[in-house]
């Protein structure tokens, strides 16, 4: 469920992951095997998004970026735009038509923050593995009723509410209702 868009779906992200993450790596001057040493990610893996074959979590993602001292979105963004802080593309489908995440903007904090629009389809659901201490998100519910489950404990959140909350904990975001959610996620790091 934690994985961005299929090898279908290459005109999204996915098709800028595979060319950025070869070009980043290479200016870092590590081998693929190295990489996976240093992110914990195997090296067979990193072959295949580079080669545009494989889908891989927004999470394995971000430990490739660390490894390389760059910024998740140096890895998803389309490198042809001017700008670094406007995004807009899709990282993530979920099971249901109706649910994605599209990654809006970036702009500069200690290390990085994002804003995000998401949807979740009825029944679907996002699992987030835990990010690195001192990491937070924000997230505001536009449409529909958001489930937040943090380290087990489900609190529901409706149109209009918002929640602040350390992401290096377990964490799911879940549309247990009839009509689609959408809500803002910001990450703060």
């Amino acid at each position: 469920m934690s994985n961005i868009l299929h090898s279908q779906d290459r005109a999204d992200v996915l098709a800028h992951v595979s060319g950025n993450l070869r070009r980043l790596r290479l200016a870092s001057g590590l081998s693929q095997t190295a990489l996976a040493d240093a992110s914990g990610i195997s090296r067979r893996m990193i072959a295949a998004v580079e080669s545009g074959d494989a889908n891989i979590s927004l999470s394995s993602l971000d430990k490739l970026a660390t490894a390389m001292g760059v910024d998740f979105v140096e890895l998803v963004r389309d490198p042809s735009r001017e700008t670094r802080a406007e995004i807009n593309e899709v990282t993530w489908r979920g099971s249901q038509p109706a649910s994605a995440a599209m990654l809006l903007c970036s702009a500069p904090a200690s290390r990085e923050t994002q804003m995000w629009l998401w949807t979740l389809g009825p029944g679907d659901s996002y699992v987030a593995e835990p990010d690195p201490e001192g990491w937070h998100e924000m997230l505001f519910v536009v449409e529909g009723a958001l489930r937040l489950i943090q380290s087990g404990e489900a609190q529901d959140y409706a149109t209009g509410e918002f929640v602040t909350y350390s992401t290096a904990q377990h964490y799911s975001y879940c549309n247990v209702g009839k009509k689609t959610v959408r809500f803002i996620r910001n990450v703060v790091s």
